[in-house]
Protein backbone atom coordinates (compact mmCIF):
# COMPACT_ATOMS: atom_id res chain seq x y z
CA UNK A 1 0.00 0.00 0.00
CA UNK A 2 1.66 3.77 -0.84
CA UNK A 3 0.94 6.46 1.19
CA UNK A 4 1.31 10.13 0.46
CA UNK A 5 2.36 11.76 3.94
CA UNK A 6 2.36 15.31 4.30
CA UNK A 7 3.83 17.12 7.22
CA UNK A 8 3.37 20.93 7.59
CA UNK A 9 2.70 21.66 11.54
CA UNK A 10 5.60 23.73 12.48
CA UNK A 11 8.49 24.90 9.90
CA UNK A 12 9.00 22.17 7.84
CA UNK A 13 7.45 21.58 4.18
CA UNK A 14 7.88 17.85 4.59
CA UNK A 15 6.16 15.16 1.87
CA UNK A 16 6.93 11.53 1.53
CA UNK A 17 5.40 8.75 -0.47
CA UNK A 18 5.85 5.26 1.75
CA UNK A 19 5.01 1.72 1.04
CA UNK A 20 3.54 -0.43 3.65
CA UNK A 21 4.29 1.38 6.65
CA UNK A 22 8.30 1.11 6.19
CA UNK A 23 9.88 1.22 2.70
CA UNK A 24 10.38 5.17 1.54
CA UNK A 25 9.77 5.61 -2.18
CA UNK A 26 10.33 9.54 -1.71
CA UNK A 27 10.90 12.00 1.64
CA UNK A 28 11.12 15.39 0.48
CA UNK A 29 11.63 17.89 3.80
CA UNK A 30 11.63 21.79 2.29
CA UNK A 31 13.40 23.63 5.80
CA UNK A 32 12.51 27.35 7.02
CA UNK A 33 15.97 26.98 9.39
CA UNK A 34 17.59 29.46 7.25
CA UNK A 35 14.65 32.16 7.63
CA UNK A 36 14.37 31.50 10.78
CA UNK A 37 17.45 31.75 12.02
CA UNK A 38 17.91 35.37 11.83
CA UNK A 39 14.96 35.57 14.35
CA UNK A 40 16.08 32.96 16.87
CA UNK A 41 12.91 31.06 16.39
CA UNK A 42 9.67 30.51 14.33
CA UNK A 43 7.24 32.56 13.21
CA UNK A 44 4.19 31.83 13.09
CA UNK A 45 2.75 33.91 10.11
CA UNK A 46 5.91 33.50 8.08
CA UNK A 47 6.07 29.96 8.44
CA UNK A 48 1.95 29.36 6.98
CA UNK A 49 3.44 31.54 3.90
CA UNK A 50 6.21 29.74 3.28
CA UNK A 51 4.39 26.90 3.21
CA UNK A 52 2.41 28.12 0.61
CA UNK A 53 4.99 28.66 -1.51
CA UNK A 54 6.99 25.34 -0.89
CA UNK A 55 3.91 22.15 -0.61
CA UNK A 56 3.01 21.56 -4.23
CA UNK A 57 6.58 21.87 -5.49
CA UNK A 58 7.73 19.37 -2.66
CA UNK A 59 4.41 17.02 -3.85
CA UNK A 60 5.45 16.92 -7.32
CA UNK A 61 9.14 16.33 -6.60
CA UNK A 62 8.03 13.60 -3.95
CA UNK A 63 6.35 11.40 -7.47
CA UNK A 64 9.37 12.21 -9.43
CA UNK A 65 12.05 11.04 -6.62
CA UNK A 66 9.97 8.19 -6.29
CA UNK A 67 9.38 7.58 -9.99
CA UNK A 68 5.75 7.78 -10.12
CA UNK A 69 5.05 10.01 -13.25
CA UNK A 70 3.00 9.02 -16.32
CA UNK A 71 4.11 8.84 -19.83
CA UNK A 72 3.56 13.02 -20.32
CA UNK A 73 5.65 13.72 -16.44
CA UNK A 74 2.41 14.28 -14.68
CA UNK A 75 2.31 12.54 -11.17
CA UNK A 76 0.64 9.16 -11.41
CA UNK A 77 -2.32 9.23 -8.84
CA UNK A 78 -3.28 5.72 -9.57
CA UNK A 79 -0.30 4.86 -8.07
CA UNK A 80 -0.99 6.23 -4.80
CA UNK A 81 -3.43 4.02 -2.40
CA UNK A 82 -4.06 6.83 0.37
CA UNK A 83 -2.92 10.45 1.45
CA UNK A 84 -1.85 11.20 5.17
CA UNK A 85 -1.63 14.68 6.95
CA UNK A 86 -0.93 16.04 10.12
CA UNK A 87 -3.72 17.43 11.31
CA UNK A 88 -3.07 18.09 14.89
CA UNK A 89 -1.22 19.59 16.79
CA UNK A 90 0.78 22.24 15.52
CA UNK A 91 0.53 25.80 14.45
CA UNK A 92 -2.74 26.79 12.75
CA UNK A 93 -1.57 28.27 9.39
CA UNK A 94 0.80 25.75 8.88
CA UNK A 95 -1.55 23.05 9.87
CA UNK A 96 -4.26 24.82 7.63
CA UNK A 97 -1.85 24.57 4.43
CA UNK A 98 -1.40 21.06 4.91
CA UNK A 99 -4.76 19.89 5.94
CA UNK A 100 -6.24 22.10 3.07
CA UNK A 101 -3.93 20.35 0.43
CA UNK A 102 -4.65 17.18 1.47
CA UNK A 103 -8.23 17.41 1.57
CA UNK A 104 -8.59 18.54 -1.96
CA UNK A 105 -6.11 16.51 -3.00
CA UNK A 106 -8.11 13.54 -1.93
CA UNK A 107 -11.26 15.41 -3.47
CA UNK A 108 -10.19 15.47 -6.68
CA UNK A 109 -7.81 12.11 -6.91
CA UNK A 110 -10.84 10.11 -4.75
CA UNK A 111 -8.55 9.20 -2.74
CA UNK A 112 -8.94 8.12 1.17
CA UNK A 113 -8.00 10.40 4.08
CA UNK A 114 -6.10 9.82 7.32
CA UNK A 115 -5.57 12.62 9.57
CA UNK A 116 -2.71 11.68 11.91
CA UNK A 117 -1.53 13.04 15.20
CA UNK A 118 1.92 14.75 15.16
CA UNK A 119 3.33 12.57 17.89
CA UNK A 120 2.05 9.76 16.81
CA UNK A 121 3.88 10.30 13.74
CA UNK A 122 6.79 10.58 15.36
CA UNK A 123 6.57 7.42 17.24
CA UNK A 124 5.76 5.84 13.91
CA UNK A 125 9.46 7.42 12.45
CA UNK A 126 10.93 4.25 14.43
CA UNK A 127 8.95 1.27 11.78
CA UNK A 128 10.67 3.46 8.21
CA UNK A 129 13.33 1.67 7.23
CA UNK A 130 13.99 -0.94 10.26
CA UNK A 131 14.35 -4.55 9.78
CA UNK A 132 13.23 -5.50 12.91
CA UNK A 133 9.85 -4.13 14.18
CA UNK A 134 9.22 -3.16 17.77
CA UNK A 135 7.74 -5.24 19.88
CA UNK A 136 4.91 -4.53 22.14
CA UNK A 137 4.17 -2.91 25.13
CA UNK A 138 6.72 -0.85 24.62
CA UNK A 139 7.48 2.49 26.23
CA UNK A 140 8.10 5.65 23.72
CA UNK A 141 9.98 8.85 24.55
CA UNK A 142 8.70 11.89 22.44
CA UNK A 143 11.41 14.71 22.77
CA UNK A 144 10.77 17.77 20.50
CA UNK A 145 10.99 21.53 20.39
CA UNK A 146 7.04 21.62 21.36
CA UNK A 147 6.42 18.56 23.21
CA UNK A 148 8.05 15.93 25.72
CA UNK A 149 6.20 12.88 26.93
CA UNK A 150 6.38 9.45 27.80
CA UNK A 151 3.80 7.55 26.14
CA UNK A 152 3.20 3.61 26.48
CA UNK A 153 1.70 1.34 24.02
CA UNK A 154 0.38 -1.78 24.44
CA UNK A 155 -0.48 -2.21 20.84
CA UNK A 156 -0.90 -0.56 17.56
CA UNK A 157 -2.77 2.66 17.95
CA UNK A 158 -3.58 2.22 21.66
CA UNK A 159 -1.62 4.93 23.44
CA UNK A 160 -1.10 5.55 26.80
CA UNK A 161 0.73 9.11 28.54
CA UNK A 162 2.50 7.93 31.39
CA UNK A 163 4.29 11.10 32.44
CA UNK A 164 4.74 14.47 30.40
CA UNK A 165 6.10 18.03 30.92
CA UNK A 166 4.26 20.27 33.15
CA UNK A 167 5.80 23.71 31.81
CA UNK A 168 8.11 23.82 28.96
CA UNK A 169 9.40 21.12 26.47
CA UNK A 170 13.24 19.91 26.44
CA UNK A 171 13.48 21.23 22.89
CA UNK A 172 12.56 24.68 23.48
CA UNK A 173 14.60 24.45 26.83
CA UNK A 174 17.74 23.94 24.42
CA UNK A 175 17.03 26.92 21.82
CA UNK A 176 16.11 29.46 24.77
CA UNK A 177 19.87 27.98 27.00
CA UNK A 178 21.21 28.38 23.46
CA UNK A 179 20.19 32.03 23.18
CA UNK A 180 21.42 32.95 26.62
CA UNK A 181 24.94 31.71 25.57
CA UNK A 182 24.73 33.27 22.05
CA UNK A 183 24.56 30.47 20.44
CA UNK A 184 22.42 30.58 17.16
CA UNK A 185 19.43 28.79 16.18
CA UNK A 186 18.07 25.98 16.36
CA UNK A 187 19.43 25.40 19.83
CA UNK A 188 20.24 21.58 19.76
CA UNK A 189 22.79 21.57 17.22
CA UNK A 190 24.15 24.68 18.25
CA UNK A 191 24.76 23.51 21.71
CA UNK A 192 25.89 20.54 20.83
CA UNK A 193 28.49 21.90 18.47
CA UNK A 194 29.83 24.16 21.74
CA UNK A 195 29.83 21.25 24.35
CA UNK A 196 31.98 19.35 21.96
CA UNK A 197 35.04 21.24 23.98
CA UNK A 198 33.22 21.75 27.42
CA UNK A 199 33.56 20.43 30.54
CA UNK A 200 29.95 18.61 31.11
CA UNK A 201 31.22 18.71 35.21
CA UNK A 202 31.88 22.46 35.26
CA UNK A 203 28.37 23.16 36.25
CA UNK A 204 25.82 21.72 38.43
CA UNK A 205 22.45 22.07 38.03
CA UNK A 206 18.73 20.63 39.24
CA UNK A 207 16.91 17.80 37.79
CA UNK A 208 13.05 19.34 38.43
CA UNK A 209 10.40 16.49 39.49
CA UNK A 210 12.82 13.77 40.30
CA UNK A 211 10.70 10.73 41.58
CA UNK A 212 7.88 11.03 39.29
CA UNK A 213 7.49 10.68 35.45
CA UNK A 214 6.80 14.27 34.84
CA UNK A 215 8.92 16.80 33.89
CA UNK A 216 9.47 20.40 34.13
CA UNK A 217 12.02 22.39 32.10
CA UNK A 218 11.39 26.09 33.18
CA UNK A 219 13.12 25.89 36.31
CA UNK A 220 16.00 24.35 34.79
CA UNK A 221 16.32 27.63 32.02
CA UNK A 222 16.37 29.54 35.15
CA UNK A 223 19.05 27.86 37.26
CA UNK A 224 21.27 27.95 33.80
CA UNK A 225 20.67 31.67 33.46
CA UNK A 226 21.48 32.32 37.17
CA UNK A 227 24.55 30.50 37.04
CA UNK A 228 25.73 32.52 33.87
CA UNK A 229 24.51 35.58 35.43
CA UNK A 230 27.13 34.74 38.34
CA UNK A 231 29.83 33.93 36.20
CA UNK A 232 29.69 37.21 34.37
CA UNK A 233 29.02 39.10 37.89
CA UNK A 234 25.93 40.65 37.15
CA UNK A 235 22.83 41.33 38.83
CA UNK A 236 19.49 39.30 37.83
CA UNK A 237 18.39 42.94 36.49
CA UNK A 238 21.19 42.48 33.59
CA UNK A 239 19.29 42.03 30.28
CA UNK A 240 19.78 38.64 29.67
CA UNK A 241 20.42 39.47 25.90
CA UNK A 242 23.70 41.22 26.84
CA UNK A 243 25.27 38.42 29.04
CA UNK A 244 26.60 36.11 26.17
CA UNK A 245 29.13 38.99 25.25
CA UNK A 246 30.47 38.52 28.74
CA UNK A 247 31.44 34.61 28.66
CA UNK A 248 34.67 33.58 27.06
CA UNK A 249 34.47 30.71 24.56
CA UNK A 250 35.68 28.03 27.48
CA UNK A 251 32.35 29.13 29.39
CA UNK A 252 30.20 28.78 27.02
CA UNK A 253 31.43 25.45 26.19
CA UNK A 254 31.53 24.71 29.76
CA UNK A 255 27.85 25.65 30.34
CA UNK A 256 26.83 24.03 26.85
CA UNK A 257 27.98 20.62 28.42
CA UNK A 258 26.80 20.95 31.40
CA UNK A 259 23.14 21.60 30.61
CA UNK A 260 23.59 19.24 27.61
CA UNK A 261 24.41 16.50 29.99
CA UNK A 262 22.19 17.71 32.93
CA UNK A 263 19.18 17.70 29.92
CA UNK A 264 20.42 13.65 28.88
CA UNK A 265 20.19 12.99 32.36
CA UNK A 266 17.09 14.18 33.50
CA UNK A 267 15.81 11.98 30.07
CA UNK A 268 17.67 8.86 31.48
CA UNK A 269 16.03 9.13 35.05
CA UNK A 270 12.72 9.12 33.85
CA UNK A 271 12.93 6.40 31.20
CA UNK A 272 14.87 4.27 33.74
CA UNK A 273 11.62 5.07 36.24
CA UNK A 274 8.89 4.34 33.34
CA UNK A 275 10.62 0.78 32.48
CA UNK A 276 10.75 0.14 36.44
CA UNK A 277 7.44 0.49 36.78
CA UNK A 278 6.23 -1.11 33.67
CA UNK A 279 8.48 -4.23 34.04
CA UNK A 280 6.07 -5.83 30.99
CA UNK A 281 8.10 -3.30 28.38
CA UNK A 282 9.48 -4.82 25.55
CA UNK A 283 10.66 -2.31 23.00
CA UNK A 284 12.15 1.19 24.43
CA UNK A 285 10.83 3.89 21.32
CA UNK A 286 13.06 7.58 21.33
CA UNK A 287 11.33 10.05 18.87
CA UNK A 288 10.77 13.26 18.16
CA UNK A 289 13.39 15.90 16.91
CA UNK A 290 15.63 16.01 20.34
CA UNK A 291 16.01 11.89 19.16
CA UNK A 292 18.93 13.66 17.33
CA UNK A 293 21.10 14.73 20.24
CA UNK A 294 24.56 12.57 20.13
CA UNK A 295 24.91 12.87 23.83
CA UNK A 296 21.48 11.30 24.50
CA UNK A 297 22.09 8.30 21.41
CA UNK A 298 25.44 7.48 23.22
CA UNK A 299 24.13 7.59 27.09
CA UNK A 300 21.23 5.62 26.10
CA UNK A 301 22.61 3.19 23.97
CA UNK A 302 25.36 2.61 27.21
CA UNK A 303 22.44 2.28 30.01
CA UNK A 304 20.64 0.11 27.66
CA UNK A 305 23.55 -2.14 27.68
CA UNK A 306 23.79 -1.81 31.48
CA UNK A 307 20.15 -2.36 32.05
CA UNK A 308 20.10 -5.70 29.50
CA UNK A 309 23.21 -7.02 31.45
CA UNK A 310 20.84 -7.44 34.48
CA UNK A 311 17.70 -8.62 32.63
CA UNK A 312 16.18 -11.93 31.72
CA UNK A 313 14.34 -10.58 29.25
CA UNK A 314 16.36 -7.81 27.51
CA UNK A 315 14.46 -4.69 26.30
CA UNK A 316 15.33 -3.52 22.69
CA UNK A 317 16.40 0.36 22.15
CA UNK A 318 14.96 2.05 19.22
CA UNK A 319 16.16 5.44 17.72
CA UNK A 320 14.95 6.92 14.23
CA UNK A 321 17.23 7.41 12.07
CA UNK A 322 18.73 10.73 12.12
CA UNK A 323 16.87 12.30 8.91
CA UNK A 324 13.58 10.89 10.32
CA UNK A 325 13.82 12.36 14.05
CA UNK A 326 12.74 15.97 12.65
CA UNK A 327 9.60 16.72 10.96
CA UNK A 328 8.98 14.46 8.08
CA UNK A 329 6.11 13.20 5.74
CA UNK A 330 7.77 9.68 5.87
CA UNK A 331 6.43 9.43 9.69
CA UNK A 332 3.21 10.57 8.35
CA UNK A 333 2.47 8.28 5.96
CA UNK A 334 3.75 5.36 8.15
CA UNK A 335 1.83 6.16 11.01
CA UNK A 336 -1.35 6.30 8.64
CA UNK A 337 -0.23 2.80 7.09
CA UNK A 338 -0.86 1.47 10.78
CA UNK A 339 -4.07 2.81 11.10
CA UNK A 340 -5.35 1.38 8.18
CA UNK A 341 -4.15 -1.84 9.50
CA UNK A 342 -5.93 -1.66 12.67
CA UNK A 343 -9.03 -0.66 10.85
CA UNK A 344 -9.34 2.92 11.54
CA UNK A 345 -11.56 4.32 8.76
CA UNK A 346 -10.34 7.46 6.73
CA UNK A 347 -11.33 10.71 7.42
CA UNK A 348 -13.78 12.57 5.29
CA UNK A 349 -12.36 15.53 3.20
CA UNK A 350 -14.78 17.64 3.40
CA UNK A 351 -15.25 18.07 7.54
CA UNK A 352 -11.76 17.61 8.60
CA UNK A 353 -11.21 20.38 11.07
CA UNK A 354 -7.11 21.25 12.24
CA UNK A 355 -6.37 21.20 16.04
CA UNK A 356 -3.45 23.49 17.17
CA UNK A 357 -3.31 21.61 20.94
CA UNK A 358 -4.17 18.49 21.44
CA UNK A 359 -3.08 15.28 23.45
CA UNK A 360 -2.92 11.65 22.39
CA UNK A 361 -5.71 9.68 22.23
Amino acid sequence: MRILGIESSCDETAVAIVENGQTILSNVVVSQIDIFAAYGGVIPEIAARSHLEAILPAIHQAFQEANLKTDSNQDDWSKIDAIAVTHTPGLLGSLLVGTLTARTLAILQHKPLYAVHHLKSHIYANWLQNQTEPNFPLIALIISGGHTQIVKMSAHQQFEIIGTTRDDAVGECFDKIAKILGLPYPGGPSITKAAATGNPNAYSFPHPMSGTLDFSFSGLKTAVLREVQRATNKPISFPSSQLAALLTDQQRADFAASFEQTAVDILIEKINLALKQNPETKSLIIAGGVSANQRLRHDLNFYSEQQNSKLHNKINLYFPEPRFSGDNGAMVASAAYYEVESQIPPTDPFTLNIIPRSIIQ
